[in-house]
């Protein structure tokens, strides 16, 4: 097999770290697993729900876009559990991408890329000019409504006729005030509650990323482009539904929802 690979596009020339390090990046995977768990306790049904619906809508080899990637996260469940899929990985943020790299080193199914969502021109730098599914979770609410509609116009390009497009995020409905403070108040006591056993906030991931000694640099130039954490938007799953129908999809609705997260499944 061959290396993974990165691509450089954007405004910050930002790449990430290569992965012959000795790194124990799948330690990295499931640091930031635990990390992000804390904060939604049914991620992995979440992403079960998204891998069956790319097997029931486009088969079991699909071409993906891994959008806002991270880690690879989303990659990492769809080639568990469909192996004959390859991934793009596309992202901004050097230190992910660094673990990223390091975890599908060798792996020729998966490629990287390095841009910016917000840039008009990011697609450019992408292998394909379309894709059978284009996935993402837990990352476009860091956009602003603006930028988030417009890049939905972006990947209905990209999705072929036939595939399809998942969105797996924060998703609230403002309609229901009282629905969502009681929600929020137990999850957020279970949370401390799993605080005292040891787990790791957001915060506390992220310094002991930067005093890694791999992991350093790429982690100082994330804070550069990000600061500490951007303040985009939680639009409803109607609202992202309503935007994904006038970008082109012929079909969009949640096919699985939590209290305060949609997994919103659109289809070209």
């Amino acid at each position: 097999m061959t290396d993974a690979r990165t691509i450089t596009t954007g405004t910050t020339g930002a790449t990430a770290t290569t992965a012959a390090t000795g790194t124990d990046w799948a330690a990295w995977q499931r640091s930031w697993d635990r990390q992000q768990e804390w904060y939604m306790p049914d991620r992995e049904e979440r992403f079960r729900v998204m891998i069956d619906m790319v097997e029931a809508v486009v088969g079991a080899e699909p071409r993906v876009l891994d959008l806002a990637c991270g880690t690879g996260t989303v990659t990492a469940r769809l080639l568990a559990r469909l192996p004959g899929a390859t991934s793009t990985g596309v992202d901004l943020d050097p230190a992910l991408l660094a673990i990223a790299e390091g975890t599908f080193e060798g792996d020729d199914r998966v490629t990287f890329v390095t841009a910016d969502l917000k840039d008009p021109e990011w697609a450019t730098a992408l292998p394909y000019d379309s894709y059978d599914a284009v996935l993402t979770a837990t990352a476009l609410h860091w956009l602003h409504s603006e930028p988030l509609a417009a890049l939905y116009g972006s990947v209905a390009e990209l999705v072929r006729d036939g595939g399809v497009f998942m969105n797996a995020d924060h998703m609230i409905d403002e309609t229901t005030p009282r629905i969502n403070a009681a929600e929020r108040a137990l999850r957020h006591a279970r949370m401390e509650q799993s605080k005292a056993g040891g787990a790791l906030d957001w915060a506390q991931w992220w310094r002991l990323a930067g005093e890694d000694p791999v992991l350093a640099g790429p982690t100082a130039r994330r804070f550069e482009i990000y600061g500490e954490h951007a303040d985009g938007d939680t639009p409803s799953g109607t609202w992202h539904v309503r935007q994904l129908l006038e970008s082109g999809f012929g079909e969009a609705r949640a096919v699985w929802a939590s209290p305060s997260d949609a997994l919103v499944l659109a289809l070209k």
